[in-house]
């Protein structure tokens, strides 16, 4: 077994956590606060319904996101999981198939959304002021979507392999080259939303690059060979299997988005739906770290399991879900307390700021708890309970949500759109407590059972 993933089942838990959740929290921060930066740029410089027109594209982003998690999350844990078994050729064989579907399914995905681009956004909630804004940005992010799925997807598996670092590395890059061209096309250049959605495709076909020649040198310890980029279905099931958890969770997200952005249209106007993009920004960002230390605690708990290491797997869940709700919690401090001074980064729209600030502490009202429902979610997808998981994940972005965000506005119009979100919260993380505490008895009686047997050579 290579040193680089023998250390998952030997160093002490919370020192590797700390090792791989740092970096992925660094990368996927980073990477949210390009987005950040990309709504600051165009929310001061190009205007309120330019970051109206960006909110109405989060449908297409959370489907193109969707599908790269369902192949970076899907061929990870699998990864993980072959490597605690120390089966290093069908890790092999799972990263090339993993690049080829990310080949097949850009294509399909974008062709698709290109050809029926206009209806969908005004079908989303785009007015006549908000849709050239909306099909000018995601037109240009669709034409560039395979350097997403290659950056997303494959770095998972560098840090399914035990190289978090240079995972970080490929997220710093991406989120480094598009501030800088976000400065320079917007700014300086006057490109509008056009230079963020370009600056948006440039830093990730960087980033994809980055990644290929990764697995290419000497560094890696897989690597990605021709003869394993042939589809197998046996592979394709296991990447499906565990990654559909967080594509439904992402496609959902989709669903979600074009309620959310309906009802703020009909209950708020076009003022909502900016508002509306800019607390979902805000709010994406304080939940990046939690994603973070889920991509960092998942190599560890897929690589235990597979070992039979259950002592190592139940520490390595308590210590994230624990650094998780201080996360949410100072996010929630933040947000409840200073909303104004957070929106008016974005905007000098007063009717914007002033939809907005209800709408924050209304809509980040569960915060403090949601951590620990992403962070159990994520914990059977790592151990490749897909159901499970696929459950979890979608408690609160279905099973609750959407009835909640259908029903609420009915009565309490605007304000019935935003309470939706923290009443889904509350419930899905109940749930997610009740199914989580059978699995960790299940874990101690396995864990008990192997201390007896005597340990194999």
């Amino acid at each position: 077994m290579e040193d680089k993933t023998r250390v998952l089942g030997e160093k002490p838990v919370g020192k590797l956590l700390v090792e791989f959740s740092i970096p992925a929290i660094v990368g996927t921060v980073a990477n949210s606060l390009y987005t950040i930066i990309d709504r600051l740029f165009v929310g001061n410089v190009v205007g309120a319904d330019a970051i109206a027109g960006m909110s109405l594209t989060m449908p297409i982003s959370f489907v193109i996101m969707a599908f790269g998690m369902l192949i970076g999350v899907g061929s990870g844990s699998l990864i993980s999981i072959r490597l605690g078994e120390n089966k290093k050729e069908e890790a092999e064989k799972i990263l090339g198939n993993a690049f080829m579907l990310s080949l097949i399914i850009s294509v399909v995905v974008s062709g698709i959304f290109l050809l029926t681009l206009n209806p969908l956004l005004t079908h989303f909630g785009a007015s006549p002021k908000t849709l050239p804004y909306a099909r000018q940005f995601i037109s240009i992010i669709l034409y560039g979507s395979l350097f997403q799925y290659l950056s997303f997807g494959l770095s998972a598996v560098i840090r399914a392999e035990g190289n978090p670092r240079v995972a970080m590395g490929v997220m710093l890059i991406n989120a480094g080259i598009n501030i800088v061209l976000d400065f320079i096309f917007i700014y300086l250049l006057g490109f509008g939303l056009r230079g963020t959605a370009v600056a948006t495709v440039i830093s990730q076909a960087v980033s994809a690059t980055w990644v290929l020649l990764y697995f290419r040198g000497k560094t890696s310890v897989l690597k990605l060979r021709g003869r394993n980029m042939a589809l197998q279905m046996n592979i394709l099931k296991g990447i499906f299997a565990i990654g559909m958890a967080p594509f439904f969770m992402q496609l959902i997200a989709s669903v979600v988005n074009i309620l959310y952005n309906r009802g703020l249209a009909q209950y708020g106007g076009d003022a909502a739906i900016g508002a509306f993009g800019i607390i979902n920004t805000i709010t994406m960002f304080i939940l990046m770290p939690i994603f973070g230390i889920n991509q960092g605690a998942q190599p560890i708990i897929g690589y235990n399991y597979g070992a039979l290491e259950f002592g190592r797997v139940k520490k390595t869940l308590k210590l994230a879900i624990i650094a998780a709700t201080g996360i949410v919690t100072f996010g929630f401090v933040l947000t409840e307390v200073f909303p104004a001074q957070v929106l008016g980064a974005f905007t000098s729209d007063e009717e914007l700021i002033d939809i907005g600030i209800d709408g924050m502490r209304i809509f980040l009202l569960a915060l403090p708890i949601v951590g620990l429902q992403i962070v159990s979610a994520n914990f059977f997808q790592a151990i490749g309970k897909a159901f499970k998981a696929l459950m979890l994940s979608m408690l609160r972005q279905v099973i609750v949500l959407i009835p909640t965000l259908i029903i609420m506005p009915h009565f309490f119009g605007l304000e019935g759109v935003w309470i939706a979100s923290p009443i889904s919260d509350v419930v899905a993380s109940l749930i997610t407590v009740l199914v989580l505490l059978p699995e960790m008895r299940i874990l101690g009686q396995k864990e008990q059972e192997m201390l007896r047997k005597p340990r194999p050579e």
